[in-house]
């Protein structure tokens, strides 16, 4: 017997039994998404290896650690998308969407990182992300955080994440922030691990976002982000206060908060959460008004964030959110002998012009009364739809309830319409 082949470590298969949990958690991300009037682009999973170094950074862990990178036949370096901004970006410069011009839009689908999987952490994921382009003022970032907490209003899990809200500067007063804090690194260096040694030179700003206690304690004297933001980012960090507190959203200032990616600028957020155990980011995002022309397009404002889907199911599955999940068949039709099976193609195929909603299915295969019936209860159908041979000569179906104590009844074919209309 050949050796079963197994799905690759950390890329898992949904199975029919986990999809509608997706199904509800995409349907309320579209939901709320169009009521704020955004567009949805796609982009390809391949793009070139170029975009991300340039993009994310080189001496980020995704670029140097965690990429899915490959040559092609053409000797061309190509990538599995590890995450969706700068591909955005790619796709809007590509298409002349971005310069001198307003977009705002959302995606959603795969990305890939090469990295330990453990749970909500896989080395394939899903990610559902909103980009804003061509809007300078902070008016937009609060919008944007504010459909991000319409998300949790939505989900009804307002009470488990809190906002952190951070501004990392303009690129100069980053990089003036950034020459101190590697200066404060360097004399503290024999107190630090190995991993924040290695990042103090290339990138000391994850250095603050290291989970070692150790490393935390000498953080403590670090200097300040907050102390060495300009004017201008200042007043953008207060105006973005002032509406978040206008619209009611409460919020964590945070100055050790900074984002792992190299080209986030001022407005940088996330929305923790210790539902799932140690406290874990479920949204993060930012401003990066310099990654459009980086990319090769021209100077454009930009904010944005992203979301990984896996997590959010997690939590809502833990917090009982995603209860009442409508099943995959709403009816199933069963056939109590061989001259039903040609009448039910036809009956079921008018039911399913008339009801484009309802979830049909017609058993196929012939087989007894009672297993057809079972089969209909576990596949989870709220009725089964019988047709034998007296309903056959009195042009009828009888329906049978599976899920309610409703007695069964018998109806003319032309007013089961009705009756089926509130399984929709």
């Amino acid at each position: 017997m050949a050796k079963q082949i197994q799905a690759i470590r950390g890329m898992n298969d949904c199975l029919p039994a986990d999809t509608p949990a997706w199904q509800q958690v995409e349907a309320k991300i579209r939901q709320v998404v169009a009521s704020f009037g955004y567009s949805e682009i796609r982009f390809p999973i391949v793009e070139s290896t170029d975009l991300f170094k340039r993009g994310i950074g080189e001496v980020t862990d995704i670029v140097e650690k965690e990429m899915y990178t490959f040559d092609d036949r053409n000797g061309d370096s190509l990538t599995l998308r590890p995450e969706g901004t700068a591909v955005c970006v790619r796709a809007g410069n590509q298409a002349g969407l971005l310069y001198n011009q307003e977009q705002r839009l959302w995606y959603m689908g795969p990305m890939y990182r090469h990295e330990r999987p453990q749970k909500g952490r896989y080395r394939q994921f899903h990610q559902f992300g909103i980009e804003a382009f061509g809007i300078s003022d902070a008016d937009i970032d609060a919008e944007v955080i504010a459909l991000s907490a319409e998300l949790w209003r939505v989900f009804g899990i307002e009470d488990q994440v809190e906002l952190q809200l951070n501004s990392l500067g303009s690129n100069e007063a980053r990089a003036d922030y950034r020459s101190a804090l590697t200066e404060f690194l360097v004399a503290h260096e024999t107190a630090l691990d190995e991993d924040s040694r290695r990042r103090m030179h290339s990138n000391p700003l994850r250095v603050l976002d290291s989970k070692n206690p150790e490393v935390q304690a000498v953080l403590a004297d670090a200097p300040r982000l907050h102390d060495y933001l300009d004017a201008e980012s200042k007043q953008h960090l207060s105006k973005l206060c002032e509406l978040l507190d206008a619209i009611g959203i409460r919020y964590q200032l945070n100055d050790r908060l900074v984002r792992g990616l190299d080209y986030y600028n001022r407005t940088v957020f996330e929305w923790v959460t210790d539902s799932l155990g140690a406290q874990g980011t479920v949204l993060a995002g930012g401003r990066y008004d310099g990654l459009v022309e980086q990319l090769g397009g021209k100077a454009t404002p930009a904010v944005g964030f992203a979301m990984g889907i896996e997590r959010l199911v997690l939590m809502l599955q833990s917090l009982g959110k995603l209860e009442g999940l409508r099943p995959a068949v709403d009816a199933y039709m069963v056939l109590a002998n061989d001259d039903a099976a040609k009448a039910g193609v036809q009956v079921a195929q008018r039911l399913r012009q008339q009801l484009p909603d309802l979830r049909l299915m017609m058993h196929c295969g012939g087989g007894k009364f009672q297993k057809q019936l079972k089969r209909a209860d576990k596949v989870g159908a709220q009725v089964a739809l019988i047709l034998g041979q007296d309903e056959l000569e009195n042009q009828t179906i009888t329906v049978k309830w599976l899920r309610q104590d409703v007695p069964q009844q018998t109806v003319a074919l032309s007013q089961v319409v009705n009756l089926l209309n509130d399984l929709n």
